[in-house]
C-alpha cells in the first residue's frame, strides 16, 4: 500500500510539470502569439480580440492558473478554426485511434510474444535467427513505406482492401473491419519487431539461471517450466515496453493515420498544425502526455503483482 501511495503522489508533479510545459507550446511561439496564428494579414481589431479570448493580456501566472482551472472542469478552450470546443474534437477523434491501437496491439502480442519465446528457447537455430532477422527488418522499415506498400500491393493492384478511409464500427461493422486491417497490420509488424526483441533478451536472460535448470532437473516439462517459472519471471521487461508500446499507440499514430486518412487522433494534431490551431494542439498534446503519464502509472503498479518484491524497494526501481 505504501508502494501505491508513493507513486500516486510522485505522479502529481509530474502532472504539474506536464501542464506547465504544454501551457508554454504558445508563450514559446516567437514574436506575438496573436500575430502567428492569424498571420501577417490580421488587423490590429483581430489581434486584440484574439488576446482577448486566449487571455493573452493577462499576467503570464494568471494564464496559467486561469487555464489549468479550465482544463480541471475539463475545458481545452475553443478551436479557432471552427469555434467548436476541444474537448468535443478530441472525443470524435480518439475512438479510431482506440480501435487501431487496440487492433495494432492484438497483432503485437500474437507476433511478438511465439515468435520471442522459440527465439529463446532455441537460441542459434534457424527459429532464432528467423526471428533476430524479422526483428531487424521491422525495427528498420518505416512506418510510412510499409503503409505505402500495402496499400501499392493490397489495396490497388490486388483490390483486397480499401486504400483510405475509415467507417466507425457501430454503423458498419464489416466495412470498419476491411478499412482498419491495413493500418493494423502495418503497425503491428513494426512494433512487434520492437516487442519479439525484448521478449528473446529478457526470457534468454532467465533461461540460464540456476532455478529453471533445478525445474528441468525435477522432471517438469517444457511448457510448465517456460510459462510458470521462466516467462513469469521475465515479465518486467516486457510489460514495461508494453507500455511504451500501448502509450505511443494511444498518443496519436501520426503517420500511419495520415497515409490512410483515418479521422484519428493523430491526424486531429497535423491538422491543427497546419491550421495554426494552436489551441487544439494544445489541448490534444495535453491529453497525450497525460496518457503517457498515466499509462507508466499503471505499468508502475502491475509490477507488484508481477514482482512483489517491488513492495521493499527490491525489485523494479
Amino acid at each position: 500500500m505504501a508502494f501505491i501511495i508513493r507513486r500516486l503522489l510522485l505522479t502529481i508533479p509530474v502532472v504539474l510539470l506536464v501542464t506547465i510545459m504544454v501551457f508554454s507550446l504558445l508563450q514559446l511561439l516567437p514574436g506575438d502569439p496573436a500575430s502567428v496564428i492569424l498571420g501577417q494579414d490580421a488587423t490590429p481589431e483581430m489581434l486584440d480580440a484574439l488576446r482577448e479570448q486566449l487571455g493573452l493580456n493577462k499576467p503570464l501566472p494568471i494564464q496559467y492558473v486561469d487555464w489549468l482551472v479550465g482544463v480541471l472542469h475539463g475545458d481545452l478552450g475553443n478551436s479557432l478554426v471552427n469555434n467548436t470546443p476541444v474537448i468535443q474534437l478530441i472525443k470524435q477523434s480518439f475512438p479510431a485511434t482506440l480501435e487501431l491501437a487496440i487492433g495494432t496491439f492484438i497483432i503485437v502480442i500474437l507476433i511478438a510474444l511465439p515468435a520471442g519465446i522459440m527465439a529463446a528457447t532455441r537460441p542459434g537455430s534457424w527459429i532464432d535467427y528467423s526471428s533476430t532477422l524479422f526483428a531487424l527488418f521491422g525495427m528498420s522499415i518505416p512506418h510510412f513505406w510499409l503503409g505505402m506498400m500495402f496499400i501499392v500491393m493490397f489495396a490497388m493492384k490486388l483490390g483486397w482492401f480499401p486504400a483510405s478511409g475509415y467507417v466507425p464500427f457501430m454503423e458498419n461493422p464489416a466495412m470498419n473491419m476491411s478499412a482498419m486491417i491495413l493500418p493494423i497490420v502495418a503497425t503491428g509488424l513494426r512494433e512487434s519487431a520492437v516487442l519479439m526483441r525484448m521478449v528473446r533478451s529478457s526470457l534468454l536472460e532467465v533461461m540460464n539461471a540456476d532455478y529453471i535448470r533445478t525445474a528441468y532437473s525435477k522432471g517438469l516439462g517444457e511448457r510448465s517450466v517456460i510459462v510458470r517459472h521462466a516467462l513469469k519471471n521475465a515479465l518486467v521487461p516486457i510489460v514495461t515496453t508494453s507500455g511504451l508500446i500501448i502509450a505511443g499507440l494511444l498518443g496519436g499514430l501520426v503517420i500511419t493515420e495520415s497515409i490512410f486518412s483515418i479521422p484519428g487522433f493523430g491526424k486531429l494534431i497535423v491538422d491543427s498544425i497546419f491550421k495554426r490551431d494552436y489551441v487544439t494542439v494544445q489541448g490534444a498534446i495535453l491529453v497525450s502526455a497525460l496518457l503517457v503519464v498515466f499509462i507508466n502509472l499503471f505499468v508502475d503498479l502491475l509490477y507488484i503483482i508481477i514482482d512483489p518484491r517491488t513492495k521493499s524497494g527490491k525489485g523494479v526501481k
